[in-house]
C-alpha cells in the first residue's frame, strides 16, 4: 500500500555529460551555455560570476534562463510543481543554484516579491541547497 501522506518522491535531473565536463575542464560558461543551452550549471555560473563584478541585472537575466530550462526539464522528469529535488543529485545544482542566484539577484535589483519566493522555493526544494547557497 502506498503511503498517501509520503508526498511527492524527489525529482532527478539527468545528467548531461559532455556540458558538465566542458565547465569542469575550464571552459567558459557562455560557451558552454551557447551550445548546451539546457544546462542550468552554466546558467548558474554565469549568473554567479555577473553578480560577482557587480551587474545584477545581467545576473539575473542568466539566473531567470537557467532557472525557465531546469523548469522545463523538472517537468520532464515527472516534477508536478512541487516536492523536493535534493541537492545531493549533482545534476540538480544548476537548477538550484540558478534559482538562488535569482533570488540574490532579485532583491538586488529591488524585486523583493520575487526574491522572497525564489528563497522559499529554494528551502521547500531542498533545504540542504538552501543551507549552502544562502548560509555565509
Amino acid at each position: 500500500m502506498d503511503n498517501l501522506l509520503a508526498g511527492p518522491p524527489p525529482t532527478h535531473l539527468p545528467d548531461l555529460p559532455e556540458a558538465r565536463e566542458a565547465l569542469e575542464a575550464g571552459a567558459k560558461a557562455s560557451d558552454v551555455a551557447a551550445r548546451f543551452p539546457a544546462y542550468p550549471a552554466a546558467w548558474a555560473k554565469l549568473a554567479e560570476e555577473y553578480f560577482a563584478q557587480g551587474h545584477a541585472v545581467t545576473s539575473y537575466a542568466f539566473a531567470r534562463t537557467g532557472y525557465h530550462r531546469g523548469l522545463d526539464q523538472l517537468r520532464r522528469s515527472g516534477w508536478k510543481g512541487h516536492g523536493p529535488i535534493p541537492w545531493d543529485h549533482e545534476p540538480n545544482r544548476g537548477f538550484l543554484r540558478c534559482l538562488a542566484a535569482l533570488a540574490r539577484a532579485a532583491q538586488a535589483i529591488g524585486e523583493k516579491d520575487e526574491a522572497e519566493r525564489c528563497g522559499q522555493f529554494l528551502k521547500d526544494s531542498s533545504g540542504e541547497a538552501y543551507d549552502a547557497l544562502t548560509k555565509s
